[in-house]
């Protein structure tokens, strides 16, 4: 837009100030180029005026708050849980009864621990006061991840049972 049609958009909107409408009127009246111009932007004002602004149908925004929700509902309300995840578990329990046996059976005294083979385990490397550290603070992580995720899941569920 040039300074003309900004002038004389503020001279029908109403927005100038007096000097400048008087100095405006002034001008739509010597001059025919502004009083062209200024007849132009006065039917299209008009026929912007007289435009009818469609409205939505009283329903719809009902509609979509519907299909949000059955948008919502149509999702898997559990997740998929991975069997290899739930092998590996089960397998590292597996060996961790066995292993706890085998040293039970091993450490037994009188006539039945004959039959099971002597196993001498060195656990003099696990003693170390650094790597004790290293895995309460490995446990520790997992306890803040652990519990990270379960204020989430629940702000999540009150969040879904707000809406």
């Amino acid at each position: 837009m040039n300074n003309m049609e900004e002038k004389l958009w503020n001279y029908i909107d109403g927005t100038c100030n007096e000097e400048e409408r008087a100095a405006i009127s002034a001008l739509i009246e010597k001059d025919d180029i502004w009083r062209n111009a200024f007849d132009d932007m006065l039917q299209i004002n008009s026929e912007i005026s007289a435009l009818s602004l469609d409205e939505p149908p009283m329903a719809f925004s009902y509609n979509v708050m519907e299909g949000i929700r059955a948008h919502e509902a149509s999702k898997p309300l559990k997740t998929s849980v991975n069997k290899y995840v739930i092998s590996a578990i089960a397998g590292f329990f597996i060996v961790a009864m066995v292993a706890l046996a085998i040293f039970l059976l091993n450490n037994m005294s009188g006539s039945t621990a004959t039959s099971v083979p002597d196993i001498n385990i060195d656990l003099s490397i696990f003693t170390n006061s650094n790597l004790i550290k290293v895995f309460f603070y490995i446990d520790a992580m997992l306890l803040l991840f652990l519990a990270d995720t379960i204020i989430r899941r629940k702000r999540n569920s009150a969040a879904v049972k707000s809406v």
